[in-house]
């Protein structure tokens, strides 16, 4: 039997790995040869969850050809945000919760996709369904990832299906959802440290607008400020990303993960576009976005009808 790779999207986060870990230990239980990959290395956040779950990181890969031919994928569908010989391989299955684009196999696939906050939930839902009991590290790695889509429920995209599968899968993995959900959450916004071209990398992914290219990248902080006084070193490295990748523009969304509201930096083309979707004025390449926090629901739809 062939190995099969289970991986989520470029520049993982809590979700991308926690569900590659997650839906490969449920393939290997239902009989497949599986083993969960990453295509980046984890942030501070995912890593806080491996490490207090006692969970070896998947392994780095940035192809597959050379070791297999059949992959799945979870919380991504889009071929830009995936493995770089995508196009390649037979893709056995897709389970995701964000929009469908730039996809198409030659083969009928497994494919589950559901408007939720956060694919570990759609995974939680598919343990249920085949009466696989979930361990202790494979449940914490899923809660986790819920608790990090959707920023402890405070997110417009969180569900009731997360909350119910947030809580049934604390009890499993033995943690204060609360407590713990803070702790994880902060641990991802340790930034004082970090370059201007690695935050701009932790979260970003490409989205085909109309015709143009445009890269969206997020990072959470607990103080605005903290980001916003490197602005000169965010976009020297904005305007060099969108150089060295030929992005037509980089969209920059600084997130408050306790006041739930942001600060979007656009560097790039059609920023007159970028004005129409969120109904502000730039001033000074910025603007403040009140209540927003998801990228998933709350920019790349407003940004793709306004390019359309």
């Amino acid at each position: 039997m062939s190995k099969i790779l289970v991986f989520g999207h470029q520049n993982p986060d809590t979700d991308a790995i926690g569900a590659a870990i997650s839906f490969a230990y449920l393939q290997k239980e239902l009989g497949k040869n599986t083993e969960a990959v990453a295509l980046g290395t984890p942030s501070e956040e995912t890593q806080y969850a491996l490490d207090y779950f006692n969970v070896d990181a998947p392994r780095i890969v940035s192809s597959a050809l050379n070791e297999t031919k059949e992959v799945m994928l979870v919380d991504h569908n889009e071929f830009q945000q995936s493995i770089s010989d995508i196009k390649e391989l037979t893709i056995l299955s897709v389970v995701d919760h964000h929009r469908i684009a730039n996809f198409e196999t030659g083969d009928p696939l497994y494919y589950r996709a559901e408007p939720v906050g956060c694919t570990s939930t759609i995974i939680y839902k598919m343990f249920k369904e085949n009466n696989i009991t979930i361990p202790l590290n494979i449940a914490g790695m899923m809660v986790s990832a819920i608790i990090s889509d959707t920023l402890l429920f405070k997110s417009p995209t969180c569900t009731e299906d997360d909350v119910e599968a947030a809580n049934a899968l604390a009890d499993i993995a033995e943690i204060n959802l609360t407590g713990y959900g803070l702790d994880l959450l902060k641990a991802g916004t340790n930034l004082s440290d970090k370059t201007a071209e690695t935050l701009l990398d932790l979260d970003a992914k490409s989205f085909p607008l109309g015709d143009k290219n445009v890269r969206i990248a997020q990072v959470n902080t607990v103080d605005l400020n903290e980001v916003l006084n490197r602005q000169d070193e965010l976009e020297a490295a904005m305007l060099a990303e969108n150089k060295a990748n030929s992005y037509d523009l980089f969209v920059l969304i600084i997130t408050n993960i306790l006041d739930s509201d942001s600060e979007l930096l656009v560097i790039g083309d059609s920023i007159d576009k970028v004005e129409k979707a969120f109904g502000v004025k730039l001033t000074n390449n910025r603007a403040y976005l009140e209540g927003v926090v998801s990228r998933k629901k709350q920019v790349v739809p407003q940004l793709t009808e306004a390019f359309s």
